[in-house]
């Protein structure tokens, strides 16, 4: 009887021979999935960050201080700062329609469109800058058109969202127990199959608004570019959201005669994205 009893109570939790767990939830539908990633883009609408980056300066891989900021309208600034005194390295910046960027370690700069190419002069990681906002704030940008299906991965709890749409196709893995929407990881593919980018968050945390609102974020991310080659690997570190942050803090002014980069990002059709 005690046997039976305990097969029971095994088969009750859903962890049959100790592995496994049911969805402790309705079971969501795609679409429920990308509303509320939806409505956590629109919830978050600005950042600003104290980040220790592993990324590319030009030909070379440094780790460092990079204070980095963000806001809708497709506005970011990033000062990398040098480990031996905090002189800025380089400078980034997006005021929604142009981008800037100096490179004071090789003594250069580019200057050009505000898109997928701004960030990627920096970090070598091809990304729009609305889309690095919803990375940087701890959610994911989602193609435009998505329709998909879901699964349960019970191993590890998490919600297997698998999307297509006319950009391409998204897989994005959520953890959503509990009433949390962390974003897991996330991947998208162009139509031809070709991977655009992808992240992995990780050592998520809760991060107030200057109300006092809790924003769950996530304390580590990596990002990964095959087209460029190259991964960045972010420790989030002193962090706020949703701060006000002035339009002058999106732009600043190149010394004059500093002459241009040997080279740009190569540009590469992205797939299009649900706003």
């Amino acid at each position: 009887m005690k046997l039976v009893l305990t097969a029971v109570l095994v088969l009750a939790t859903g962890c049959p021979g100790g592995k496994g767990v049911n969805r402790p939830y309705p079971e969501p539908s795609a679409a429920q999935i990308v509303d509320r990633l939806a409505q956590e883009r629109a919830a978050r609408t600005a950042f600003a960050a104290e980040s220790t980056m592993d990324y590319w300066l030009g030909k070379d891989r440094l780790k460092g201080t990079v204070l980095v900021m963000g806001r809708t309208g497709k506005k970011v600034r990033f000062n990398a700062l040098s480990p031996a005194g905090g002189n800025v390295l380089a400078d980034m910046a997006c005021d929604g329609t142009n981008f800037k960027y100096a490179d004071f370690q090789n003594n250069c700069q580019l200057t050009g469109p505000c898109d997928r190419n701004s960030i990627a002069s920096l970090l070598r990681f091809e990304v729009e800058p609305e889309d690095f906002l919803a990375f940087a704030t701890g959610t994911v940008p989602v193609i435009a058109g998505a329709t998909g299906t879901v699964t349960w991965d019970s191993k590890n709890g998490h919600e297997k969202v698998a999307l297509t749409g006319a950009g391409g196709s998204q897989s994005i893995t959520i953890d959503a127990r509990d009433g949390r929407n962390d974003v897991i990881a996330s991947e998208l593919r162009d139509p031809g199959g070709r991977v655009v980018w992808s992240i992995e968050n990780t050592e998520f945390g809760v991060v107030k608004d200057e109300g006092g609102k809790e924003y769950r974020m996530p304390g580590k991310t990596r990002f990964k570019s095959p087209q460029e080659k190259a991964d960045l690997i972010v420790d989030w570190g002193d962090r706020t959201i949703n701060p006000t942050i002035d339009d002058t803090k999106f732009t600043f002014d190149i010394p004059a005669g500093l002459p241009m980069c040997g080279g740009r990002p190569s540009a590469s059709a992205a797939p299009a994205r649900n706003p």
